[in-house]
């Protein structure tokens, strides 16, 4: 399934960009780089040579972390208004100088506990360092490519620590198996998982439609959602976290077998019937093998579903 081209997650490397009322980025250890390429933490790139190593960075995504987080004396800023501005300013800077710039959201509750479990003062910069490249939350982590900060970004990093832990819960479920899938049981699922979300998406066609999955697991129900654009030259765009997420839900609940509910709805339609849509909404319903259309109407997410077609004719 064509995916929206977005750079997909690595490990980041490390640097530092100093700046007014931002989060410090953080340093991890230093990578060997080439001879006579890129450049070490804090040194600048050459003239007119964009820095091959990457810059991360936290941000607060609201106005109660902000003041929350003020007593630790991580932003100079006045209020949160001029803390946005600030790190908007911060953000295009870094992608001006550096290849890669990534992000993540600042979370008062979750760096509060970090330090607790890790015995570390939260007013320390270390500390905050140590919390932004922790590796068990990169995937919280966002490529950012010169978007509006308030308007697009924070909203996308709020969503993407809401992802981060639900891909954690998978990872836990699945005996660690989710990322390196070297498990075959694990492999086989997520492949199953892929084709589950292929088969509804070519069933549905062309139009503008939200995907939602949920399996009811151990420990709390896992919840996923993508916006799909379906082309009519039969191009769907997804974004890559949401995809990913959605095939790891889809993927705990075949592997470990548990029942889940998914709900396709939507304008189905492409511009070429001249503006001829029509909303649509199915549901399907799954044990923990298979997945096959909801007897009867099924609710979802509040939404009202007719059963959903059959996956086994779709090609």
């Amino acid at each position: 399934m064509p995916r929206n081209g977005r750079p997909r997650r690595t490990a980041p490397p490390s640097c530092r960009l100093p700046a007014r009322g931002h989060l410090p980025a953080a340093r991890a250890a230093e990578q060997a780089l080439p001879a006579g390429r890129g450049t070490r933490p804090g040194d600048a790139p050459e003239p007119g040579r964009r820095s091959e190593q990457a810059f991360i960075t936290g941000i607060l995504t609201s106005r109660e972390d902000f003041e929350r987080a003020r007593a630790w004396g991580v932003a100079d800023a006045a209020d949160y208004d001029d803390y946005l501005l600030d790190t908007a300013e911060l953000l295009t800077e870094a992608h001006r100088t550096f290849e890669v710039v990534r992000a993540r959201m600042f979370h008062p509750v979750d760096f509060e506990e970090f330090c607790l479990l890790h015995r570390l003062d939260p007013a320390e910069p270390a500390a905050r360092d140590r919390y932004l490249v922790n590796p068990p939350l990169q995937t919280q982590l966002l490529p950012y490519q010169g978007e509006d900060l308030a308007g697009d970004f924070v909203p996308r990093l709020v969503r993407a620590r809401e992802s981060g832990l639900t891909l954690r819960h998978v990872d836990l479920l699945l005996d660690g198996g989710l990322y390196g899938r070297e498990q075959r049981r694990v492999r086989d699922a997520y492949q199953r998982g892929a084709e589950v979300l292929r088969r509804i998406l070519v069933g549905a066609g062309f139009g503008v439609y939200e995907f939602r999955c949920t399996v009811d697991a151990p420990g709390g129900r896992l919840e996923a959602a993508a916006r799909v654009l379906h082309w009519e030259d039969g191009v769907v765009r997804i974004n890559d976290e949401d995809l990913d997420l959605v095939c790891a839900v889809l993927c705990a609940g075949l592997a470990r077998e548990l029942p889940g509910a998914a709900l396709l709805h939507g304008s189905q339609g492409a511009a070429a019937d001249c503006g001829e849509y029509r909303e649509v909404a199915w549901a399907w319903g799954s044990g923990g093998q298979d997945w096959t259309p909801a007897p009867g109407a099924a609710v979802l997410s509040g939404i009202a579903a007719a059963p959903g077609f059959s996956l086994g004719t779709v090609c």
